[in-house]
């Protein structure tokens, strides 16, 4: 039997990639953001910022902030039928209004 060969960020060429004119330095206000709890996030990547990052298929979804966890928080979200829950720095999420 074949072992799968890849990590983490395996085909994820374009979902974690960043457009030319967005390359640079992270956002220090996006890197230190303040969430409550209850909060709507979306799951945005970071590329150039590799810690904290979710597993990429959850990217885009948005779920709802439920505590803080050291310098990350734990986010709940549907995948599917089933409720989740993943442990996210706030440099890959995005509030939703």
């Amino acid at each position: 039997m074949a072992t799968r060969v890849g990590g983490f960020r395996r085909k994820t060429r374009h979902k974690l990639a960043k457009k030319p004119s967005e390359k640079g330095k992270i956002s220090i206000r996006k890197y230190f953001q303040e969430l409550k709890k209850d909060d709507s996030v979306c799951f945005k990547a970071e590329p150039a910022c590799q810690n904290g990052m979710y597993f990429p298929r959850f990217h885009g979804k948005t779920g709802k902030i439920i505590t803080k966890k050291g310098s990350c928080y734990e986010v709940a979200f549907k995948d599917g039928n089933k409720q989740k829950i993943a442990i996210v720095h706030p440099v890959h999420l995005k509030k939703v209004r």
